[in-house]
């Protein structure tokens, strides 16, 4: 077996799993493009640039994004070790000194006496015949590289980042919404309808109108696909054109008193438990805080906690669940993993996270010939991993970790006691997964 492996990409993903593989004894050639090529979000020239915030969300272990975080340290995190040198205050969350980070993060990397870094930009995929390749370029890939992927992955490439907000099943009012198939279908009722009499949508109107919207980055254009106007964009063409789209009533009268609303927001459930739903062609780049105000004015989410709020901006990600197998590698492509935001998670832990893992597969593929099994469903790294390779490939789009991505709880508790049993539980199953390989 070769003990050799390259890593094409120097962010969080890519850093992470070349400690990885480097810590189990395999050669790494790490490939960065910066400082001779780079993207329109990036401005140092040290790996692991921070380009948005610089925080890495909440550091208590009962939320899915705290614990995720700690499965990552027990994993031995070079992400998470850097950022609990270069913390600073933010209350119960994780914030870092983005500066200090990336070259704390860059020190370690650089002298690891396994790692090689090249910089340079990588235009076409190695063989990923002759050694693993680990592919962690991010939501910016360069455009060489994006068209080399586009070949690979049969045209299930995405360009831009078109989410819709997600909503927690628990927090819906059921005295409101109503299950019926999608328009005039006839099937068992799989979306959930919120109904709007006249008034209430003229409000919701109004207010969608005037919400305040986050300013487009400089480098980005407003260049959307008609298949994925945010919704403030298409109430903007004229007062029924929601109506007319993906508000439309037809074929959605209420099943026990026939009524026909005036117009319909309907929710796809997000995963099989349905412990979550998506807010369907609701895709936006309104402020959050704004989000929360205004879909809150929906009949049905008077109450309602946001699991995702949306967002759109250019993000290349592959479509998960079709192309890649439980170990993070392309199906018709062995050898090649995918890892970091462009495997289809979103965010600065879940992207680190998934390098972790694939900087672990990739390690053992190179020195045993074969990959360890799937992290257990009800661990962070497990659920996160799931929504990638099981989700339905048709409506796949990218994720934080939530506890909805988690397989159901066997037993009723307390809302609030959910979070620290789901923690206490996943780490035991890691350290049993761990001591399996």
């Amino acid at each position: 077996m070769t003990k050799k492996v390259s890593v094409i990409g120097g962010g969080l993903a890519g850093c992470e799993a070349s400690w990885q593989l480097a810590q189990r004894g395999v050669e790494v050639v790490l490939y960065e493009m910066k400082p001779s090529l780079f993207s329109p979000a990036h401005e140092s020239e040290q790996l692991a640039e921070l380009v948005c915030s610089n925080s890495f969300r909440s550091n208590a272990v009962d939320s899915a994004v705290g614990l995720l975080k700690e499965e990552m340290r027990r994993l031995g995190s070079l992400i998470m070790t850097g950022a609990a040198a270069t913390m600073v205050p933010a209350g119960k969350a994780l914030a870092v000194d983005r500066n200090m980070f990336a070259r704390h993060i860059t020190r370690a990397i650089e002298r690891h006496p396994a790692i090689t870094v090249r910089r340079e930009e990588v235009v076409s995929l190695p063989d990923s015949g002759c050694q693993p390749v680990i592919l962690a370029t991010g939501p910016l890939t360069s455009a060489s590289l994006s068209t080399r992927l586009l070949e690979l992955t049969g045209e299930k490439l995405a360009f831009y980042d078109a989410i819709a907000p997600i909503v927690d099943a628990e927090s819906l009012n059921w005295d409101r919404v109503y299950r019926k198939s999608r328009w005039d279908d006839e099937g068992p009722g799989d979306y959930l309808n919120c109904p709007f009499t006249k008034e209430e949508y003229e409000l919701f109107l109004a207010s969608l109108l005037s919400a305040e919207m986050v300013p487009l980055q400089s480098f980005e254009k407003e260049k959307y696909f008609e298949g994925c106007l945010p919704i403030e964009v298409m109430a903007g063409r004229g007062a029924d054109t929601l109506r007319y789209g993906p508000m439309k009533p037809v074929g959605l009268a209420h099943p026990e008193t026939g009524e026909v609303p005036y117009a319909v927001m309907q929710l796809r459930a997000e995963n099989r438990a349905g412990t979550m739903f998506n807010m369907v062609g609701f895709q936006t780049k309104l402020k959050y805080g704004e989000q929360q105000r205004v879909f809150r004015m929906i009949p049905g989410l008077e109450q309602a906690e946001f699991l995702r709020l949306g967002s759109i901006h250019r993000n290349t990600f592959i479509c998960a669940p079709d192309l890649l197998d439980t170990s993070l590698q392309m199906k018709n492509v062995p050898g090649l993993f995918i890892a970091g935001q462009l495997s289809g998670v979103e965010g600065y832990v879940e992207s680190a996270a998934m390098g972790l893992l694939a900087g672990i597969n990739a390690a053992g593929l190179a020195t045993k010939g074969s990959v360890p099994e799937p992290p257990p469903a009800a661990t962070a790294f497990g659920a996160l991993l799931r929504h990638l390779t099981s989700s339905d490939g048709r409506y796949f789009q990218p994720s934080n970790v939530n506890f909805g991505l988690f397989p159901p709880l066997a037993k009723k508790m307390r809302k609030r006691e959910r979070g620290g049993y789901r923690a206490k539980g996943a780490l035991e199953l890691l350290e049993q997964w761990q001591q399996r390989w």
